[in-house]
């Protein structure tokens, strides 16, 4: 968090939260009304100040007012950066990779330290091709097409992504379901 809003949360305690107003879509871009922030500086500015709160649901922490966000699908969003690094959409090098997930809709998934993200749809196919088979071996296209459809009908296909050397299982998530079983908030509403 920037000293400048650690030091405005002191200074007014009170200042109302905002609900509706930002969103966090699928490809890591913020949205102010819907309409993507072009601003540099705010981007970063949100991104720094970005956080999570113990009941599952994410601020952007503005001096002193929480502005809650609506997230389109996770509270991350995953990209490679230049360098082959997996970095989240507030620039952070992800770190504690888990597991690979893939949704109902053929998204894919990375749970890490700090919770789930969705993997931007540009760099599935970078990703995708370091999947692995239960041996070890790389799969072709069409061994990973098939696979991939097995495990959207529910089964297993012994897939895992492979990252940095090590095999991280690919594993079903049904997309209503993530939510809950990450923790996290999709719609925070204003408490009434």
């Amino acid at each position: 968090m920037d000293a400048i809003v650690a030091r405005a949360m002191a200074r007014w305690p009170d200042v109302p939260d905002v609900y509706g107003w930002l969103s966090l879509d699928r490809r890591g871009q913020w949205r102010l009304q819907g309409g993507t922030i072009g601003n540099l500086g705010l981007r970063q500015f949100i991104s720094r100040n970005y956080m999570a709160l113990s009941d599952g649901r994410y601020v952007f922490q503005n001096g002193p007012q929480r502005v809650f966000v609506a997230l389109e699908c996770t509270p991350w969003v995953a990209s490679l950066d230049g360098n082959g690094e997996l970095r989240t959409h507030t620039d952070a090098i992800m770190t504690g990779l888990q597991r690979a997930w893939l949704d109902d809709d053929g998204a894919l998934l990375l749970e890490f330290s700090e919770g789930l993200a969705l993997v931007d749809d540009r760099d599935l196919e970078a990703l995708t091709a370091t999947l692995v088979d239960a041996s070890g071996a790389v799969v072709n296209d069409t061994a990973q097409a098939e696979a991939i459809e097995a495990l959207l009908d529910a089964q297993s296909p012994g897939l895992s992504l492979r990252w940095n050397g090590e095999d991280l299982p690919l594993q079903r998530l049904v997309r209503a379901d993530a939510a809950r079983k990450f923790g996290f908030v999709v719609e925070p509403l204003a408490p009434v």
